[in-house]
């Protein structure tokens, strides 16, 4: 990361720099949400009805960051989510995302749909790394990711339950968003106006599917999904791919205390708050506003994650302290990578590490273990 990049100071700040840089339909993937994106809204407002109770003369001088999440020991309490098709918002993708996950010592999550594979991601870096799944109606190819994945050194698998269809993005049709992209005068139009993001896709190789055996048709998302996902997908089906997976995993996707108490039974090792960043059924409860309910049902059995509206480093505390072990999040790194490549999915990891260690000094507390309900209060 160059001096440069020092300019962005926030989260919002990238975000804006990526609707700069990028093709207007890579922009709206990103940034998007379902219908009239009343829950995109709301996953990031839900951390403003909180206020921070702070501590003083508590001498904090030096704060440690770390924490320990199924296992595995990071250097901060949140980490790069899974999202789809990195390679699409810059020629970076993924790789860029995993080394700037690596530099700032957390996981790096990567997605089934994801543009590099998983053997090359593996060994790009030597930080811990989780593989997500979608279902496939091919259970065949389930278990031949499941199996890739182990063998390649994944630690933990993150199982999606909320995208049994997709949601209705209205953003992706008026851009004519096709998986992969297909150019029509609309398109061409808005590559005019995003020359640095266009010459990148023009001379790089093509932007795929690294996981899939074969070439993806261009076709929309809502396509996509209703001919390769099974929609029909139930607990015991998520039962059989806990034995065929045996190791630790994640479901994620997650907005109901007597679900997530289902999961853990069933033998989930965490659970991910979630609501698709507000991508999938529109109205659905702020990931915030049901984690305490979640974090009381599953109790001390498992290890509860935040996942959704995270855009500072009070909102990764407020998370804490409602009980959430750590913090995931897609879209900061995402507007990273679409502004500057690998050099802005670091900054992002850079600008949230530091206004969470200073957040933390003027909390009064030195430890994210000491983080807890006595620090926040609901308005």
């Amino acid at each position: 990361m160059t001096a440069r990049h020092n300019k962005y100071l926030n989260i919002d700040d990238l975000r804006n720099a990526a609707n700069r840089r990028a093709h207007r339909m890579v922009f709206d993937y990103i940034d998007g949400g379902a219908d009239d994106e009343i829950t995109l809204g709301r996953n990031t407002s839900a951390f403003g009805a909180y206020d921070l109770l702070f501590k003083v003369l508590t001498g904090v001088k030096n704060v440690d960051m770390s924490t320990n999440l199924l296992g595995e020991k990071i250097d901060i309490p949140f980490f790069a989510s899974p999202a789809a098709g990195h390679r699409l918002f810059h020629t970076h993708g993924e790789r860029g995302v995993a080394k700037a996950a690596d530099q700032a010592g957390t996981i790096f999550s990567l997605s089934t749909l994801s543009s590099v594979s998983i053997e090359e991601i593996a060994t790009l870096t030597t930080g811990p790394k989780w593989f997500q799944l979608y279902v496939w109606k091919d259970r065949g190819l389930v278990k031949e990711m499941m199996d890739r994945a182990r063998e390649a050194g994944y630690k933990a698998l993150i199982l999606t339950v909320d995208f049994p269809i997709a949601g209705n993005r209205e953003r992706d049709p008026r851009n004519g968003f096709s998986i992969p992209p297909k150019v029509g005068i609309k398109q061409a139009w808005h590559a005019l106006k995003a020359p640095a993001w266009s010459l990148d896709y023009v001379i790089r190789p093509s932007v795929k599917y690294a996981n899939l055996s074969k070439e993806t048709a261009a076709v929309s998302l809502q396509d996509f999904v209703a001919e390769q996902f099974d929609a029909g997908f139930n607990w015991r089906d998520a039962e059989w791919l806990l034995g065929e997976w045996n190791g630790p995993a994640v479901i994620k996707g997650v907005v109901r205390a007597d679900d997530a108490r289902q999961a853990v039974d069933l033998g989930f090792n965490a659970v991910m708050v979630s609501n698709h960043g507000g991508r999938q059924l529109d109205r659905s409860a702020a990931p915030l506003d049901v984690l305490e309910p979640i974090v009381d049902a599953v109790g001390a059995d498992a290890e509860v994650i935040l996942d959704g509206g995270v855009r500072r480093g009070t909102d990764i505390l407020i998370a804490l302290a409602l009980g959430a072990k750590a913090v995931g999040f897609a879209r900061p790194y995402l507007y990273g990578l679409a502004a500057a490549g690998e050099a802005g999915a670091c900054r992002a990891m850079e600008i949230l590490t530091n206004e969470l260690r200073r957040d933390m000094v003027l909390l009064g507390t030195d430890r994210v273990s000491e983080i807890n309900c006595s620090h926040v209060k609901r308005r």
